[in-house]
């Protein structure tokens, strides 16, 4: 299924935009995904791979294609959960504003709502355009137990206004994952399993 389709009654849902580059996705994204999606009572979930974050080095990150395959492994055990790769199929940098545009001409009767992280909130005035995000969005903060998002005070007319969601706090990051993989650990207990299926069939993030 193509979440950018208009799904007719289905289009006027609390949908909430989960962006990342998900390289891999493990266990705590589907947790804080699943607890928003429970605090904020969003009908579905869209997770979208980045393409090229203007914000990232993109020369080592895993081909779009594998990490789109590992999302759709990721988000089969939550019924809410769907996948998009509308960055995938847009050329240059993967701007949010950009993203959100898109979703709201595919999903007119929508409420948008833009799920980040308390890092990423406070960065907030460094994006492309962030006071259109406001504009095509509810801006949601995951607020961890240790990062406390009350705190933060980005320098954009109207983000104040942001939703705060409380989500379990899970020590589980991409990188510590690589770095495990890199290192011949075992992962198993940190990434969902169809994404350890795509991770050992492909080899990814191993060195030899």
């Amino acid at each position: 299924m193509d979440p950018t389709a208009d799904e007719g009654p289905r289009s006027g849902a609390r949908l909430g935009v989960f962006g990342g580059t998900f390289d891999p996705p493990h266990n705590g994204h589907c947790i804080v995904a699943a607890d928003v999606a429970d605090h904020l009572g969003l009908d579905r979930v869209l997770w979208i791979p980045a393409g090229r974050p203007p914000h990232k080095d993109c020369e080592h990150m895993t081909p779009g294609r594998l990490r789109l395959e590992m999302v759709r492994a990721a988000v089969e055990g939550d019924a809410r959960f769907e996948t998009d790769d509308l960055e995938l199929r847009r050329s240059g940098p993967s701007y949010t504003v950009d993203t959100l545009a898109t979703l709201a001409r595919c999903h007119p009767r929508a409420s948008l709502f833009l799920i980040v992280g308390v890092d990423q909130y406070r960065a907030l005035a460094s994006w492309s355009r962030p006071a259109e995000i406001l504009t095509r969005a509810t801006l949601v903060v995951m607020n961890r137990k240790g990062e406390d998002a009350s705190h933060v005070t980005p320098d954009v007319p109207g983000a104040d206004a942001a939703l705060v969601a409380p989500v379990s706090r899970v020590d589980i990051s991409s990188t510590r994952v690589r770095e495990l993989l890199a290192a011949g650990g075992d992962v198993a207990d940190l990434v969902p399993p169809g994404v350890l299926q795509i991770i050992d069939r492909e080899g990814l993030y191993r060195t030899e």
